[in-house]
């Protein structure tokens, strides 16, 4: 599907009803969130590794968020949504840099137009096991202290359900969500190509022989209570053109649901990549489960786990991890946690399928502005 058919209308119509000029100032809001873990671990690695990665490791994940935005008379609000990794090094390709970059219009009637580098609307109108704390194991922080030798891409469903097709990530791409019609919300998304933010800088082939191009994706969700149950529900998928020679176009898909009764939050997802052999990549399945508990007072406990299997030629390779966790809030956006979790994996494509498996006992402070 071509990007002409994505939501031009919708912004036209925006551009047109902000026509007349607004008084309204800009408002020059920023934010952010620092989540600064220690933790001690125990990891076994495969035999013949002389590596020693038994004792403690300082993990950071942190942002600066820039948010200007201005609401004309009109009632439509402009904005934009700028991420600066505060980083001079780490395990994200883009530390120290730029993250997701994007310009918004929205009002309550009209819905939300995305325009720039970020995550796909299925991406974001995901649900997955409910999470207590700021490690998330739905993902590869994990192995900032436990390292994975399994050889799953990044937003791929092998080690986590919140997925992209052929694992694109915050590529350019422009993206349309409903206003909520009753708790339901539905979301679609466009990007010309999996190449990432450099395609910013020039135009797309679209006969690329390395590539996936013409990206397409759609996401619904829907939060609603029901008698003091809280339910939520989400499924998207996703796919793309390849132009890897005798590779079949790439698909993503997943559901997720949370249920939320008196102080306990149930949930879980599951999710797929089927790549087709894009990218030299295999197909990657994946689940989550959790329970989280809201104790009376500034307390929240939770225990959860994510299996995730990448289909390789030899044998399959695993991600499998479980957190025990609990959060306490200290105050206005500072909260402190503590929490174990093991985490295993293995590599298939590599012969004797080596293994590393290893045990985490770690705390955190969170600060979000």
């Amino acid at each position: 599907m071509k990007k002409q058919l994505l939501s031009t209308s919708a912004i036209a119509l925006g551009v047109a009803m902000a026509a007349p000029a607004s008084a309204q100032q800009w408002d020059v809001a920023f934010g952010g969130f620092v989540n600064t873990h220690v933790g001690a671990s125990d990891v076994d690695l495969p035999s013949g590794s002389t590596a020693d990665l038994d004792g403690v490791n300082v993990f950071t994940n942190s942002e600066i968020i820039f948010q200007p935005s201005v609401t004309l008379d009109n009632g439509l609000t402009f904005g934009v949504n700028v991420q600066l990794e505060a980083l001079n090094a780490g395990s994200e390709p883009d530390d120290n840099e730029i993250d997701e970059s994007y310009a918004y219009m929205e009002s309550d009637t009209l819905g939300r137009v995305e325009a720039g580098s970020h995550n796909s609307a299925g991406y974001l109108l995901s649900k997955g096991a409910p999470t207590v704390g700021s490690m998330a194991i739905n993902s590869p922080s994990i192995s900032a202290f436990v390292p994975f030798v399994s050889g799953q891409g990044f937003r791929q469903a092998g080690i986590s359900s919140y997925t992209e097709v052929a694992g694109n990530n915050d590529v350019q791409r422009i993206s349309y969500f409903t206003p909520s019609f009753n708790g339901l919300t539905v979301g679609v998304s466009y990007a010309p190509s999996s190449a990432g933010n450099a395609s910013n800088n020039a135009p797309v082939d679209f006969n690329s022989t390395s590539d996936v191009t013409d990206i397409f994706d759609i996401g619904v969700a829907y939060d609603q209570s029901y008698g003091g149950v809280d339910v939520g529900l989400s499924a998207r998928w996703g796919t793309g053109n390849s132009n890897f020679s005798a590779v079949d176009d790439p698909t993503t898909w997943s559901i997720g649901a949370n249920l939320g009764v008196n102080a306990f939050t149930f949930g879980g997802s599951y999710g797929e990549n089927d790549n087709g052999g894009a990218g030299g990549v295999g197909d990657n399945e994946g689940f989550s489960l959790g329970v989280a508990y809201d104790i009376v007072g500034p307390w929240s406990v939770g225990l959860e786990t994510y299996q995730g299997e990448l289909k390789t030629a030899l044998n399959n390779s695993d991600y499998e991890t479980y957190k025990l966790a609990a959060s306490r809030d200290l105050g206005p956006g500072v909260s402190w946690d503590v929490y174990y979790a093991y985490v295993e994996t293995n590599n298939g494509a590599v012969a004797g399928n080596p293994k590393v498996e290893g045990n985490v006992l770690a705390t955190a402070i969170n600060l979000s502005f």
